[in-house]
């Protein structure tokens, strides 16, 4: 294998080699635990407050806003669960604490899409089985964008939580998180029976927006907001969950008191520094990246749709991530596909990167209205910052040449895959 294009940035980024500097003092010469309260523990600590400042000074969070997690799925987890032991505890805690003891009584309300990431869908599915909530699920519409009337209309009384992701990590639609916001604010409270808590509350997963979209928390109108840093150029292992001041949300793991008692375990100093790192120089870089980055999302999409016949954009082309192009083809297997790229070199996914090895159909690609056999046909390619015109045009070289050998021979193989496949379902 000669050349390699890597073209799979909504998984993992590489971590920049500035990032990679300022984190490797804190593997070995710094090494203190940021709880010890001697020299090489406040050296540790400074360098997480650091971090925090420069993550808190891009999201126009306040520090104490600031909470440090594993990444992204431990955040929504925490947002989730938080927010609901929360609404159970006793008052000035939760506006159903008063009701849920009564026959009868409302079960806390959440809602979310039916295209979030797994890490959302799974907590709420595994809530609603243990019969502690109900929920509401919003489809997108054909183009992979939510509608906030869609969302205005499902709120009622015992709705505590609103969870919409900012960036969909498979097809890239962006939604419009700032609109919900408002609207959440215009009706917050309207439909209860107490203020408490000033429920609805507004959680987004923006872990594929932070490095392409404005994440000022103030103009977005969210109350909790989810990221990862090796989305951003960072770490693996380390992330960020934004919990508005004053809102009351629980713990959901107990140990000591770090991160505001919110998130207990020893601090992971490197990585934390690395997040903080990488989040400090997205403002520089943002605008000429994204220029970038969107004109060479476009010429490949345009490439794509004029050389290989019977392939489509999957979601809006307006609305979507600068870097993202999730295409379909037809009379394709998308595994089959993915291993014919990455023997030449390209290294992409035919979705998230949580589903790999999965052979059930993309629920993102469903909730648009395709049928399982078409989702299979898709692939997730994901440009980043060091992305050249050069490897695009490899790519989709390799691209045409992959699927055309592919269909000469998909005939009665893939008659005979999707006919297993409804017999098995």
């Amino acid at each position: 294998m000669n050349k390699q294009v890597y073209l799979d940035h909504a998984a993992t980024t590489p971590v920049d080699k500035k990032v990679l500097r300022e984190m490797m003092p804190y593997f070995s010469d710094r090494y203190g635990n940021a709880s010890s309260l001697h020299f090489f523990g406040q050296e540790a600590s400074q360098a997480v407050e650091k971090a925090r400042m420069q993550v808190a000074k891009y999201f126009n969070a306040n520090l104490n806003e600031i909470i440090f997690t594993s990444g992204a799925t431990e955040s929504n987890n925490l947002a989730i669960k938080g927010v609901l032991r929360a609404c159970y505890q006793k008052p000035p805690g939760g506006f159903l604490s008063h009701r849920v003891a009564s026959k009868g009584a409302s079960k806390p309300h959440i809602i979310t899409t039916t295209f979030e990431h797994h890490c959302v869908l799974n907590t709420i599915k595994e809530l609603e089985k243990e019969n502690l909530i109900e929920t509401t699920f919003i489809n997108p519409k054909k183009d992979g964008v939510i509608n906030v009337e869609d969302i205005k209309n499902a709120i009622k009384s015992n709705t505590i939580l609103i969870s919409v992701m900012y960036v969909n990590n498979e097809i890239g639609t962006v939604q419009p998180i700032a609109e919900i916001g408002k609207i959440i604010h215009e009706t917050r409270n309207t439909k209860h029976e107490t203020k408490s808590n000033g429920y609805p509350i507004f959680h987004t997963d923006a872990t594929q927006a932070v490095a392409y979209f404005d994440c000022d928390v103030e103009k977005l109108g969210v109350d909790l907001l989810s990221m990862s840093a090796h989305k951003i150029y960072g770490p693996k292992g380390v992330g960020v969950l934004y919990i508005k001041k004053g809102l009351n949300i629980a713990k959901i793991q107990d140990g000591g008191a770090q991160e505001f008692g919110m998130r207990a375990g020893t601090i992971n100093t490197s990585g934390i520094v690395g997040l903080g790192s990488a989040i400090s120089m997205i403002n520089d870089q943002r605008t000429t990246n994204n220029e970038k980055i969107k004109k060479l999302r476009d010429y490949l999409i345009a490439k794509i749709l004029k050389e290989i016949p019977d392939s489509r954009l999957n979601g809006s082309k307006i609305k979507r991530s600068p870097n993202n192009v999730n295409v379909n083809f037809s009379r394709v297997e998308g595994e089959s596909l993915l291993m014919m790229l990455s023997s030449e070199g390209v290294f992409a996914s035919t979705g998230s990167a949580c589903s790999s090895g999965s052979l059930s159909p993309s629920h993102v690609l469903l909730s648009l209205g395709l049928k399982p056999e078409e989702t299979h046909g898709s692939l997730r390619l994901t440009l980043g910052k060091n992305t050249t015109k050069k490897e695009i045009d490899y790519v989709v070289k390799v691209i045409k040449r992959s699927v055309e050998k592919l269909r000469k021979v998909s005939g009665s193989v893939l008659k005979d895959y999707y006919k297993s496949m409804k017999h098995e379902a």
